[in-house]
């Protein structure tokens, strides 16, 4: 336990008395010497702002890359994924609590030098790495080194993000990146407040900042029931991604589960994932599935011109790709924006 890999800290200036302000996420915490920030991970010692976490490891897999999810992304590929410990957010239903709602000192943890990270990404076969798990905003110093090597090395790079980095910190890891999945947990600042202990604003910012990027962009929205569920709000957020990221742009309605501190509530029921995505349909997004529902149509991709199935999913896994070499609809020709190939190792 407490496994501290200490590093410099990115993304900060000095104050008055030894202070400093944290710059890398959009809380831009004041931290008096001897003090940590909102996330738990960086720390002023002597009015130097270090991070605690550099190369800490709390979990490690091999992930299909629709875990992510990442749905328009090297389809059926796999992800070598890794987290560490802390999270700028208090999101009383996260389902990681165990590893981001504690301290350096209480998380069962290894290090993980970048250069064995990349090692063991590409031992595993897989085609990406994925910095997901808990919050990789605040591991930033650590996976810009990684990602730097992962470019070098030919494997693409995966945020599973809250979209709460500074602009200046995603300007910074972009080039660098090659696909972000952004959870916008609600279109209301009171959820934020209330739930997640943050701002929608600056979300919404980065959301837009990643697609002028060219980061590939895709958007989570977990549906919680009597919290962010009205079709109202359903439709603003949909009306929102349409105009300021694009009508071709993956959007995920999924399936919340009682998890930490919102253990009383039921599961999502599956017609209002099912209104979502009609609501988000009709506000002329092309590509809405509804996830944490095994087997469900809408977690499949159709043609948005002519309707044909295109991609079909099971339980995170391509069962059937049905596109062209060009990534058309091979019954209208309708170009379709999928990112990479459907690698033929995968293919039946």
């Amino acid at each position: 336990m407490g496994i501290y890999v200490i590093c410099k800290a990115m993304f900060y200036e000095k104050l008055e008395a030894n202070k400093v302000r944290c710059k890398l996420c959009s809380h831009r915490c004041k931290i008096a010497p001897g003090r940590r920030g909102i996330c738990r991970v960086r720390e002023n010692r002597d009015g130097e702002l270090y991070s605690l976490i550099y190369g800490t490891v709390s979990s490690e897999a091999v992930d299909p890359i629709e875990k992510k999810p990442l749905y328009h992304f090297y389809p059926g590929s796999s992800a070598y994924s890794v987290g560490t410990v802390g999270c700028n957010f208090r999101c009383k239903h996260c389902q990681n609590w165990t590893i981001s709602q504690i301290s350096v000192e209480e998380a069962y943890a290894r290090e993980l030098p970048p250069k064995e990270l990349l090692s063991r990404a590409l031992l595993s076969g897989s085609e990406s790495i994925a910095w997901t798990y808990n919050e990789p905003t605040i591991w930033h110093e650590y996976a810009y080194e990684c990602a730097k090597l992962a470019k070098d090395a030919g494997l693409g790079t995966v945020y599973v993000t809250n979209g709460y980095m500074t602009p200046e910190a995603l300007e910074h890891i972009a080039p660098f990146l090659d696909a972000a999945n952004i959870d916008i947990k609600a279109f209301s600042e009171e959820f934020y407040r209330e739930v997640a202990g943050a701002k929608l604003a600056p979300v919404l910012e980065a959301s837009c900042l990643a697609k002028e990027l060219g980061i590939h962009l895709e958007i989570t929205n977990l549906i919680i029931p009597s919290y962010n569920d009205s079709p109202d709000e359903l439709r603003e957020l949909s009306k929102w991604i349409y105009k300021r990221l694009g009508p071709d742009t993956p959007l995920h309605f999924t399936r919340f589960h009682p998890q930490y501190q919102m253990q009383e509530l039921p599961p999502t029921p599956l017609k209002t994932l099912e209104m979502a995505h009609n609501i988000a349909t009709e506000e002329g997004m092309n590509y809405v599935y509804v996830g944490n529902v095994i087997g469900h149509e809408y977690d499949s991709t159709f043609c948005p011109n002519c309707g044909k199935l295109l991609i079909r999913r099971g339980f995170f896994k391509v069962e059937e790709y049905k596109l062209t070499p060009e990534k058309t609809c091979p019954k209208c020709g309708e170009k379709i924006p999928i990112l990479g190939e459907w690698r033929a190792k995968y293919k039946k």
